[in-house]
């Protein structure tokens, strides 16, 4: 081991820095989050560090010289004067006081680490000098995987710990519990701000109770992904997924998660939502991590509400992660805005799910000028759309985009007016899933 990992206490602590301009005010930047009481020595100081070091901080504008380090607990040398900061680094180490010489690892006897700062959790990541760029590449991994929350869950322990240990005076035992706490619903809740919930997992019988994530899984695309989904897909022991969600999706989950479909397929049997609901809650009843992924987000016609009622008739914890919704992304990547200031002042989410061959919707009220319509599930119903439209008064001209597998490489987007548009969408052979964009906001797109 190169370096050993030492995290140092540096509240109301001296600190040297020698160094005036961006690379010292980097390193301010991190002392002062630290609670570190600065000594800054240069002879230019740039105006923003002028600022920040007023009292109990000390400013000296002038040259280094060795007695600046009398009473410092570390000595950070940030100029680009190498005789200057081989000098501080030799006067540091002949009176034992740690010294950072950036960019420069031979002169350091520290270094200062890549931080993920979930406080009181930090990570800290280094390379031992050789790559700053390489550590900063592992933080970004890691921040990915590690949620705000965590925070949470360890200021909750704190306060847990002595309880725990007259409640579990056996260590392995009292281990046990804080690792079920930690792999079930307890720290979910505490997580999610929920700290009084999650006491009863911190037990024997609850422990390893199960729990339901109604993840948003975003139209297509994964790397639309939200972070907590990431995190949640990492998770899960199950995953119910929709026809919506993509394979590249499913591939950002845990190796060896469960994957059960459950979604709707032409030519297929469908599964019930009756089933789903009564699946979520057996699972979860057995003491697994069911991760429900739906295509866009679960609260926009995904019948995420139909389960969260069934999960709660049983007395299920769950959570809902929203997801980036077909609307938002399609239209994104087709660069179409669904709103304008001169165009479209409201969005409108409808389903266009034709049933009897004929889509029934209050079509007085999606007429009106100045804004979008977006039709979900409406390609088999598009003739109906077009021809209600018209008929209520909107004009044939209007403007309105299909787009298929929206966010995916197989994207299409077919774009027309109410009385152009059925055609088109046959010579292009459109294919489901499709979402339809009414609007004069469909002109606006770009590509």
């Amino acid at each position: 081991m190169d370096y050993l990992p030492l995290h140092f206490n540096l509240k109301n602590q001296p600190v040297l820095v020698i160094g005036g301009g961006d690379v010292a005010q980097r390193k301010v930047d991190l002392l002062l989050e630290a609670g570190a009481i600065v000594r800054l020595v240069a002879p230019r100081i740039k105006s923003s560090l002028q600022e920040q070091l007023r009292t109990p901080h000390e400013i000296i504008e002038g040259v280094y010289v060795q007695t600046q380090m009398n009473d410092v607990v570390l000595v950070v040398a940030a100029t680009s004067d190498q005789t200057v900061n081989a000098q501080v680094s030799n006067d540091a180490q002949q009176i034992n006081i740690p010294v950072n010489v950036v960019d420069q690892p031979a002169l350091c006897s520290v270094i200062f680490p890549a931080i993920v700062d979930r406080s009181p959790v930090i990570v800290s990541i280094s390379t031992g000098g050789a790559s700053p760029v390489l550590a900063r590449h592992i933080k970004a991994l890691i921040d990915t995987h590690v949620p705000e929350g965590i925070a949470r869950v360890a200021d909750y322990l704190l306060q847990k710990r002595e309880a725990l240990k007259t409640a579990f005076p056996d260590s392995d035992k009292r281990r046990r519990i804080v690792e079920g706490f930690l792999n079930g619903p307890g720290k979910e809740l505490v997580i999610n701000n929920q700290p009084a919930k999650a006491t009863p997992y911190l037990s024997e019988t609850d422990s390893m109770a199960g729990e339901v994530y109604i993840v948003g899984a975003g139209p297509g695309d994964p790397d639309l992904l939200t972070l907590r989904a990431l995190q949640l897909l990492q998770a899960a022991d199950v995953i119910l997924y929709d026809n919506l969600v993509s394979d590249r999706v499913l591939q950002r989950a845990r190796r060896d998660a469960e994957k059960e479909f459950v979604g709707k397929r032409s030519g297929y049997k469908s599964t019930a939502q009756e089933d789903i609901n009564t699946l979520l809650v057996r699972l979860a009843q057995e003491g697994k991590r069911v991760l429900r992924l739906k295509g866009g987000d679960p609260f926009i016609f995904g019948r995420g509400g139909e389960e969260i009622e069934a999960l709660v008739a049983a007395n299920i914890p769950f959570q809902v992660v929203p997801g980036i919704s077909a609307a938002n992304g399609c239209a994104a990547y087709a660069g179409i805005p669904l709103t304008h200031r001169d165009y479209s002042q409201s969005v409108r989410f409808v389903t266009g799910h034709p049933k009897d061959g004929a889509v029934a919707l209050a079509w007085d009220e999606l007429i009106s000028p100045n804004q979008t319509i977006v039709f979900y599930m409406g390609l088999g119903g598009l003739a109906s759309i077009c021809q209600q439209l018209i008929a209520h008064g909107k004009s044939a001209a209007t403007p309105i985009a299909i787009i298929s597998k929206g966010t995916t490489p197989e994207q299409k987007v077919a774009r027309g007016n109410l009385e152009t548009i059925v055609k088109l969408v046959a010579q292009m052979e459109i294919e489901s899933p499709t979402l339809i964009i009414v609007g004069e906001v469909v002109g606006l797109g770009t590509h």
